[in-house]
């Protein structure tokens, strides 16, 4: 791939998730950014041995700078489940296995909250971003957004990705999977955490 025009704009999103690159990428586009992601570059993912979002988030986006050149942003994000003690967690994308998509993540998570009553099945979803300018950088830029809800017990809407058609949102009466790509992107916990980093970003 050639390198971008503006290196000055260009920004690596590390990761290989669609949904994640298809949200990030319609809110930092529109303002002069040259994303592309790490896929682009035949980067492969970086291994997420982290205890917290914020350190994948970290290990991401020096993973990614590292094997482009580039400045990278790196986004842990996942579902925290109270009646779960916080599980998924940091294992969100394989909570049903190493190579369980979607569908798999969201039965499990219906299994394990059989029968708890809908009080009881509050979570929220928790982002963290990580901006390197280098590999090395010993400053990062930090940003965390959170986004709160209900599971739901049985799925609604074919937006988003994840577990959003399981995401009850009950100021909005509807599950994250039922929102607009405009609306979620405004609301949820990935917007919320762009939009700190976006405050650092118009002075990086």
């Amino acid at each position: 791939m050639a390198e971008p025009e503006q290196p000055g704009k260009a920004l690596v999103l590390a990761s290989g998730n669609a949904g994640k690159l298809r949200e990030l990428a319609a809110i930092l586009v529109p303002l002069g950014w040259k994303v592309s992601g790490q896929s682009d570059w035949g980067v492969t993912g970086a291994v997420e041995d982290g205890l917290s979002f914020i350190e994948n988030a970290l290990i991401k986006a020096r993973h990614a700078s590292k094997n482009t050149g580039l400045p990278a942003l790196g986004d842990d994000s996942g579902l925290v489940v109270d009646a779960l003690n916080g599980a998924p967690g940091i294992y969100s994308a394989r909570f049903a296995g190493a190579d369980a998509d979607d569908q798999a993540n969201n039965l499990k998570l219906l299994r394990k909250l059989n029968g708890v009553p809908p009080e009881g099945r509050t979570a929220h979803f928790y982002c963290a971003m990580a901006l390197v300018r280098h590999p090395d950088d010993p400053s990062p830029l930090l940003a965390t957004g959170a986004w709160h809800g209900v599971i739901t017990d049985t799925p609604a809407g074919v937006g988003g990705f994840g577990y959003d058609p399981l995401f009850w949102i009950p100021n909005e009466g509807c599950t994250s999977a039922e929102l607009t790509a405009e609306k979620k992107n405004r609301l949820s916990h990935r917007g919320r955490a762009l939009a700190q980093m976006l405050e650092q970003l118009a002075e990086f």
